[in-house]
This record gives C-alpha cells, structure tokens and sequence, in this order.
C-alpha cells in the first residue's frame, strides 16, 4: 500500500523530502511531480525496482530510460558531451526536456538502449523534484507515468494512488503540474533530431 506524501510544490517541507528519499534508498518506487507531469522514480542502481517500472508500463527493453538530474554537474559522469552539445543542453536547462545522450559506462547496462548504448538524461525546473535530487545527491531514475493505451501521463495524484496504490510504496501529492511530456531531443547524431515534441519549445533543434 502506496504511503501519501503532501508536498508544497514551491517549498517542500524538508521532513518528508527526507523520509522520500529514504524510502527511494531502500528500493522504493515513487510517484512524483515534475516540471511537467507526474513520473515513477527509482534508485539508479535498483534492478528489481526498474523491472517493476516495466512491468506497469509494459516497457520492452528498448525503452529509454532517464536520469533525472540536479544539474549540468552530473551530465559528464553518465554521458558523454562536447562542448557544443553542452552548450545547446546548458541553454534549455533546468527545463522541460528529455536529451538523449551517448552514455559513459558510468551508465549500468540495463537503463542503456541495449543496441545505440544511449541514455536520456534531463535537468527539471519542479522545487519537489530538485529537492529530491538534492537530498538523493545522485541521479533519480525516471520514467513519464504514462500507463499502457494512454496517450497522455497520469496528472491527479488521488487517481495516480487509485490505479498504482498496491505498486508504488510512495505518490507525492505536489498539486497539478501539466499533463504533457517533455520533448524529447537526440544529440547523439551529426545535428540534433527532435523525437517528440512536448512542453518544451523545440525551435532551436529543428
């Protein structure tokens, strides 16, 4: 049964960011808000949680995951960027954007296209989710809350603990926060590739 956190989406209360992260820590999957939508999260180096994130997104191993990260700090220990790439990331940043990356072996195998050896990996602008990070001091594994059939997120936290309640050991009420995914942005090839486009303005990619 799914435990319902309450937290202020501009100053999260640092009691419960904390036991959050604690419950993340121990294996924990999570229901949180982003600076677009509701996503699951997990510890990076969790297998067991990953697998569960699949199976209720009936994910196949082509997926791309993300790393939620707290800032550019990070980027250059999972994926590797030249100084073009990271100013192009450093000018949408933190913001509503996925960018897909050629992971370092930093990157454990399983959170890897399996063929491309990528990973996504985004900066969000949500206060909850940075204090997360903050806390977590590493990356949080993050998928969209994107059920199966569905073409949009889960964006209520009270249907989120409905449908998730007896899957998820903690749902994050943050209020509203949007109801559209991130673009997503390839930077692996010779130019960028826009892959889907979502809340964030993908103008300066295409």
């Amino acid at each position: 049964m799914a435990q319902f956190f309450q937290i202020h989406p501009e100053n999260p209360q640092a009691r419960l960011i904390k036991q959050a992260v604690e419950i993340i820590r121990k294996g924990g999957l999570v229901a949180y808000p982003t600076d677009c939508a509701y996503a699951l999260g997990c510890h990076i180096g969790d297998k067991m949680a990953l697998d569960r994130i699949r199976a209720i997104r009936q994910l196949d191993k082509h997926h791309n995951f993300t790393l939620m990260c707290r800032d550019l700090s990070e980027l250059a220990t999972f994926a590797k960027v030249d100084n073009q790439i990271f100013r192009a990331i450093k000018n949408h940043t933190p913001g509503p954007f996925t960018f897909i990356l050629e992971a370092t072996s930093e990157v454990p195998k399983r959170l890897m296209h399996p063929k491309r050896k990528t990973i996504g990996m985004r900066v969000p602008a949500s206060p909850i989710a940075q204090a997360l990070l903050e806390e977590l001091g590493e990356p949080l594994m993050t998928s969209s809350l994107l059920m199966p059939g569905d073409e949009f997120p889960l964006t209520d936290p009270y249907d989120i603990r409905d449908t998730l309640e007896h899957q998820l050991e903690l749902v994050i009420d943050g209020g509203f926060c949007g109801m559209e995914a991130t673009s997503v942005v390839d930077m692996t090839g010779e130019t960028p590739e826009v892959l889907r486009r979502g809340c964030g303005d993908v103008s300066d990619f295409e």
